[in-house]
């Protein structure tokens, strides 16, 4: 909802990473209409979401395009051999975007007289990490160079859990086994087999490392044929975001542990109101976890509207928060 919440303030998107007066008056903007048009409790003022952080404290270049998502500018890593020098900075709080993200934070949190605000120190997972170290050619290196694949993908493990604990630590927050959310969506690049070797290891890795006693998926690219792994991986919970190849009924059929569905953008620009309300109700029979969607641009206000009516009907809830 951030680009819509940009957009409805005539903000920026890009200050939202970074500028607290601009975060405030965007959050304060849209609070009327999340209550009294869609309904909903307002969103609180926070750091516009980022998992590129522990990519730039490895060398990562983060471009911030305005009015655009954040992207990585090139790769960090040129050739095979340059794998074999990788290594971790000495101080991951000084290193990349982290300085410039605990200041963001430190000037919101003063601006709405708070210390609970997210400075937002993210990791990505290892397949996703390591492509956007190495680019494109990382998807022919298990056939050319397997051991350095692995080579790679153990230290975007090993760098991403002590990224994260190092936050842990300067957040003064201890680090205890607990939930654990893993976002990597290009895990299911690889086909069955090369999954197994190169993927499947490497997530029980991650898992392991940050000592999770849930586990959670974020991952769209995976097809029927990879979902089996997820149970032998001990996932909770599978959201497979706008997966292309996996539909909702291919999850209800195939996928061995609870899953989610949601609807893209996309879907609500090109569908109109009839044609979500009976997509939800067809979705929704298939007993997902949740239904997700986001209010991604105002001129989908309308969609959004009619999704919430049709989830509100199915929940039995038709009670509006009050106003702040």
């Amino acid at each position: 909802m951030e680009s819509a919440i940009a957009e409805h303030a005539g903000v920026d998107l890009s200050r939202l990473h970074w500028d607290a007066q601009a975060i405030v008056h965007a959050y304060r903007a849209i609070a009327p209409l999340c209550c009294d048009v869609l309904r909903v409790l307002p969103p609180q003022p926070a750091l516009a979401g980022l998992s590129y952080v522990h990519l730039s404290t490895l060398g990562a270049e983060v471009a911030f395009p305005p009015n655009s998502e954040p992207a990585i500018h090139r790769p960090v890593l040129a050739a095979p051999q340059q794998i074999d020098a990788l290594a971790e900075p000495d101080d991951y709080l000084a290193a990349g975007l982290v300085p410039a993200r605990l200041r963001a934070r430190d000037e919101l949190a003063e601006a709405l007289g708070t210390e609970a605000v997210d400075p937002g120190l993210k990791a990505e997972g290892p397949v996703t990490t390591a492509v956007l170290l190495f680019g494109p050619q990382f998807f022919t290196l298990p056939y050319d160079d397997p051991q350095r694949a692995h080579r790679l993908l153990e230290f975007c493990v090993r760098s991403a859990v002590n990224f994260q604990r190092a936050a842990a630590e300067h957040e003064a927050r201890p680090w205890v086994p607990g939930p654990v959310g893993m976002p990597d969506d290009f895990g299911g690049a690889f086909p069955p087999k090369l999954f197994a070797e190169f993927v499947v290891p490497h997530w029980q890795m991650y898992y392991e490392g940050m000592s999770a006693t849930e586990r959670y998926l974020h991952s769209e690219l995976l097809r029927v044929e990879h979902l089996p792994w997820l149970a032998e991986l001990g996932i909770t919970e599978f959201d497979p975001g706008v997966d292309q190849y996996l539909t909702p009924e291919a999850l209800a059929q195939s996928c061995p542990v609870p899953f989610s569905c949601r609807f893209s953008c996309w879907q609500q620009r090109e569908m109109s109101a009839e044609e979500l309300d009976a997509r939800y109700r067809q979705i929704a029979a298939l007993a997902p976890r949740y239904i997700s969607f986001e209010l991604e641009w105002m001129d989908n206000l309308p969609k959004a509207l009619a999704l919430l009516q049709v989830a509100r009907e199915l929940a039995g809830e038709e009670r509006a928060p009050s106003r702040p």
